[in-house]
C-alpha cells in the first residue's frame, strides 16, 4: 500500500470514528508504530487532524470561538495535555539542560512547560516560581527537599488551572527570576508572540520583564496560529526551543534571531 492511499484510509476511519489509535492503525495496516506516527505528523502538518497521546482526533472537536468569553476559546487543558506529547517533552528536556543549581524560575501555564520539571535534576537548588496548577502537582509527584515550589496566590481558572487576578499579579512582582520559561498559542508573520490566556497575561508580561533570561518553548504547532493577545516580540526571546517538524520560515528572521533558536532532538 502506497503512503498516500493508507493516509486516506486514516483519515476516512478518523472521519468515521472521531478518534484513532496508533495501535490499532498499526495492526490493521500491518507497518510500525513509528511509520503510523509519521502519517499522523504528516496530517498533522495539513491541519488534517490533531495528534495526542497515542492517537488523533478531528480538528473541529475542539471548542469553537465564542464571543462571550474573555478568552479566545481553546481546546480545554484536558485535550492540551494530549497533543503533541512527543514534542513537547523532547522541548522540555532541552530546556531543561540550561538550568544551573541555584536558579529562581519562572514555569508559566501553558501544557507545554508542564513536562519541564521531570527532567530537572533534584540534587539542585532550584526554587520554582509558577500560576499554574498542573505544574504544581507534578512537582507534588515527587518528595524534592532541595526544590521549594512557590505558587502566585489568587483566583482559580478552572478551564485552564491557572492562577490570576490582582493578588496573583502584587505577588509576583516581588521576585526577580533568575530564567522564565512559557510557552504561547503563536507566532505570527510579524514575530509576535501571542497567547489566548487574557486574564493571565499580565502576570506572564510581568515575569517576562525582569528574568534575566527567558525561553520560549514553542512545538511545531505553534508557528503561524495567532492568540488573541500580544504577549512580546520574537526578538525579546533570549533562547527558542522547538522540534525538528518546526517550519517558520515565513518569518523573516534577522541573524540574531536565527541564532536564538535552537531545534531539540
Amino acid at each position: 500500500m502506497y503512503t498516500e492511499e493508507r493516509q486516506a484510509k486514516i483519515l476516512n476511519s478518523l472521519s468515521t470514528t472521531g478518534r484513532i489509535d496508533v495501535n490499532e492503525l498499526s495492526s490493521l495496516f500491518q507497518v510500525s508504530r513509528e511509520t503510523i506516527r509519521r502519517d499522523l505528523r504528516i496530517l498533522e502538518r495539513e491541519r488534517k487532524l490533531l495528534r495526542t497521546h497515542g492517537g488523533a482526533i478531528l480538528p473541529e472537536q475542539a471548542p469553537p470561538v465564542s464571543t462571550k468569553s474573555k478568552d479566545m476559546a481553546e481546546p480545554s487543558v484536558k485535550v492540551r495535555t494530549t497533543l503533541n506529547i512527543q514534542e513537547k517533552e523532547i522541548i522540555c528536556k532541552y530546556a531543561a539542560t540550561k538550568i544551573v543549581n541555584g536558579d529562581t524560575i519562572f514555569v508559566d501555564n501553558s501544557t507545554t512547560c508542564i513536562h519541564l520539571y521531570q527532567y530537572i535534576p533534584k540534587n539542585m537548588q532550584i526554587t520554582f516560581l509558577t500560576n499554574s496548577i498542573a505544574f504544581l502537582v507534578e512537582c507534588a509527584k515527587t518528595s524534592c527537599p532541595n526544590h521549594t515550589i512557590v505558587c502566585l496566590g489568587g483566583i482559580l481558572k478552572k478551564t485552564n488551572l491557572s492562577i490570576y487576578g490582582n493578588v496573583a499579579l502584587e505577588n509576583a512582582k516581588q521576585y526577580f527570576p533568575s530564567k522564565a520559561f512559557i510557552s504561547c498559542t503563536g507566532i505570527t508573520n510579524q514575530s509576535q508572540v501571542t497567547d489566548s490566556g487574557i486574564q493571565e497575561i499580565d502576570i506572564k508580561k510581568t515575569l517576562l520583564s525582569v528574568s534575566e533570561e527567558v525561553y520560549l518553548l514553542a512545538d511545531h504547532t505553534k508557528f503561524r496560529p495567532a492568540g488573541q493577545v500580544y504577549l512580546s516580540n520574537l526578538s525579546e526571546m533570549d533562547y527558542i526551543i522547538t522540534d525538528t517538524l518546526s517550519d517558520y520560515s515565513y518569518l523573516k528572521l534577522s541573524e540574531e534571531i536565527k541564532n536564538k533558536i535552537h531545534i531539540a532532538i
